[in-house]
């Protein structure tokens, strides 16, 4: 086994300070040894800050959707979250242990550049979601900043430069670092959930004090939508409006890693971890089940309707209307602070959940440049989208909603039909009959959303197509890379090798395999030798390389060594057979001390046919594209094997 060693420039200092931490292992940024964890309950506040922080703006949301419907469509979305998402996730979380998350579980699903171009699909609707939560947080932190009384105008009328102050701000902790998120979240999250229960509360409480509101409300309902049966039809209707309120199940997986499991866990089979996972979902759902069913309805009967609508003061701020109208400004204001931070935060847990994803996926597909797993890139990557987005829209939340939930829908029902798919491969019949179930209310949901909200798969299709082209330029840019991550070699290959360590020079012929007899070779010693007047009493030794999967990128080299009548064979797969043989000539040379040799013939097809099948299908004209891959790896010529052609 080695590492592949070349000679390159040294970075500046700026440059060790943008890339320090640069992460090789693509398993996920939280997988190094000795990363803490953290209790369940610790870890729930991080993904909590997305998760609960949807009360600033849920509420207002849904009684503008839905108008007086709105506490029946919310309990059908709370039992959707209760019987349908946490059960989905529960599984997720279970086959997921390290935070891989849905997309993992359906990249296995497909292969080849079909499972890549699959992949990168849910990517756009992961950024879509991610992207979003952080700018439409930010834009309802500004909105709650501007309607309190103490705020000063200049706050009033900046929205757009208010939000990207915020999202600044957000971004500098993540460039200086995240080792203090947990406690920051759990801060914020305590005494948000606090406030909301003290706000909750007395708003329940005065509607008691008030019964003719309740009334009020019940003759409008009857008024407006008839019998019971057709208000239950017409919320079945209007509850994919309030799918925001679903948000942070994909992040509490993601974040799996983080909690603490059992002394008896293994890297296999975390059981303590999943079981706490399972616990930190449970108890986040059940919560939020509470406080939506609780506030829609308390918001729906005490808050005027004119008020909802844009312009209006409880326009995404509905608890916050009845913090300062029942308990007064002061604590009114300290409710604003308390959701403004929380709403603020939320961006924290959707740019760590990009973090986590990015460098797990794009840089493994050699679709994104090497310095993306590094995490300060990626921040001031994201951060100017995010910038981008909040000058779109204006910081308007009611205009980033459609997107946020089309994200969010999409990421729950691919989840969902993974979880359906992997219970049926495993003869869980019942199982999978009920998340598919779940599937189909999720996907009825997403294309709902859709036609509702047009301009969310809109957003979602920017992304997708930014994220597709970026990754195919990328993958073209950077095919001829290594793209080996180490050789390994069996015995009888490393006795091959280690045989040409006395030899007058290491020559090493490329062939394709064809017969694999000994008249094969035989043939192809006798055409190279006199082609490239290697002398007689040189020993040579065949490298033939496979192609495995194409649209895999990085791999380890594993070569194993074949004795075909007295001929030495090395054999490989790879995805790239010039990338494969150049990182091998490395390996040659950094094993043996000397620079080894190797020998092709010249391909007979077009320059541009051979150019598309190496990026396609990992083969082409193999002598000039080694080569340059050669030249590419090590600067110093000195240093660099040689590549002979001949025929």
């Amino acid at each position: 086994m080695a590492d592949l060693t070349t000679t390159k420039r040294p970075r500046s200092a700026f440059m060790r300070w943008l890339l320090q931490g640069q992460v090789r292992e693509t398993e996920g940024p939280y997988e190094e040894e000795g990363h803490p964890q953290h209790s369940w309950w610790q870890v729930m506040c991080l993904t909590g800050v997305d998760y609960f922080s949807t009360l600033g703006y849920q509420p207002g949301i849904a009684a503008l959707a839905a108008g007086s419907l709105s506490p029946i469509a919310t309990l059908i979305l709370v039992l959707l979250t209760l019987f349908g998402a946490l059960p989905i996730y529960r599984r997720v979380a279970a086959e997921s242990p390290h935070g891989e998350g849905s997309i993992a579980m359906l990249e296995h699903l497909l292969s080849w550049w079909q499972g890549k171009l699959f992949v990168l699909i849910l990517l756009g609707f992961v950024a879509t979601d991610f992207i979003i939560t952080i700018t439409l947080s930010a834009a309802d932190a500004t909105a709650h900043i501007a309607e309190n009384p103490f705020a000063p105008a200049l706050l009033h009328d900046n929205p757009v430069g208010v939000t990207l102050v915020l999202v600044t701000l957000l971004a500098a902790i993540f460039l200086k670092g995240f080792k203090e998120a947990i406690g920051i979240a759990v801060a914020l999250v305590g005494m948000y959930l606090l406030l909301n229960f003290i706000v909750v509360t007395d708003a329940i409480y005065q509607v008691i004090l008030h019964p003719p509101l309740v009334l009020n409300w019940q003759q409008l309902l009857f008024t407006e939508h008839g019998s019971p049966l057709l208000m239950l039809g017409a919320a079945l209707l209007l509850f994919p409006k309030l799918a925001l309120g679903l948000s942070g199940f994909e992040t509490g997986v993601a974040v799996m890693p983080l909690v603490r499991g059992s002394p008896g866990d293994t890297e296999e089979r975390p059981v303590g971890r999943i079981r706490n996972t399972r616990t930190l979902l449970v108890t986040a759902a059940l919560i939020m089940s509470v406080f939506l069913i609780a506030s829609s309805f308390a918001t729906t009967v005490l808050i005027p309707h004119e008020e909802f609508l844009p312009g209006g003061k409880a326009n995404g701020r509905a608890l916050a209307y009845l913090a300062h109208t029942y308990l007064g400004d002061i604590f009114g204001t300290m409710y604003d602070l308390s959701t403004i931070s929380i709403l603020w935060f939320a961006g924290a847990s959707a740019m760590a959940g990009l973090l986590n994803i990015v460098p797990r996926y794009l840089p493994r597909y050699g679709m994104a440049p090497d310095w993306t797993l590094a995490a300060r890139p990626l921040v001031l990557v994201f951060t100017a989208i995010a910038f981008a987005v909040t000058i779109i829209f204006e910081a308007n939340v009611d205009a980033q909603g459609g997107a946020y939930a089309t994200g969010v829908l999409v990421l729950m029902s691919s989840a969902a039909v993974a979880v359906t798919l992997s219970a049926w491969k495993r003869g869980e019949r019942g199982w999978a009959v009920g998340f598919a179930i779940i599937t189909l209310v999720f996907i009825y949901t997403t294309v709902v959303n859709v036609i509702e909200r047009p301009e969310g798969i809109k957003i979602a299709s920017f992304f997708i197509g930014a994220i597709i082209v970026t990754s195919l330029i990328s993958r073209i840019w950077r095919s001829t890379e290594l793209r080996t991550e180490r050789v390994e070699l069996d015995p009888l290959a490393e006795q091959f090798v280690d045989d040409l360590k006395d030899a007058r020079a290491i020559r090493i012929i490329a062939n394709q395999l064809d017969a694999g007899d000994v008249a094969e070779y035989r043939a192809k010693e006798r055409e190279v030798r006199a082609d490239t007047h290697i002398p007689p009493s040189d020993p040579i030794v065949f490298l033939e390389v496979k192609v495995c999967d194409a649209s895999d990128f990085a791999d380890v080299l594993e070569v194993r060594g074949v004795d075909v009548g007295g001929y030495h064979i090395l054999r490989a797969e790879s995805s790239a057979v010039p990338n494969a043989i150049a990182s091998f000539m490395l390996y040659l040379r950094d094993r043996t001390g000397r620079l080894p040799h190797v020998y092709f013939e010249w391909g007979e097809q077009n320059p541009l046919i051979h150019l598309a099948r190496f990026v396609i299908f990992g083969e082409g004209d193999i002598a000039p594209t080694t080569r340059e891959i050669l030249r590419r790896a090590e600067e110093n010529p000195e240093r660099r094997p040689a590549v002979h052609v001949g025929g």
